[in-house]
């Protein structure tokens, strides 16, 4: 009987690395989602950096400000060409 059960044991085994993988995976583009990025409130500025010393800031007329990736994407912001 030990022998009918082991196909079993070993498929919920695979189950429990393949969800632990996955999650993992997930975990990481979440927390590449909520990083922050620099952007310039300039009025000629559509970019955002993940470099505070990135050379598209270079020309920035104002402060540099952190945000969220969400935050720059929701005030139209696309990532600067520099950094691509």
């Amino acid at each position: 009987m030990k022998l009918s059960s082991t196909p079993l044991n070993f498929s919920k085994g695979l189950l429990y690395i393949s969800i632990f993988i996955v999650g993992t995976a997930f975990t990481g583009f979440t927390s590449s989602i909520e990083s922050n990025v620099y952007i310039c409130k300039g009025p000629e500025s559509k970019k955002y950096h993940y470099k505070k010393d990135c050379r598209g800031l270079s020309r920035c007329s104002t402060n540099t400000y952190k945000v969220t990736i969400a935050e720059a994407k929701k005030i139209g912001r696309t990532l600067c060409g520099w950094e691509d």
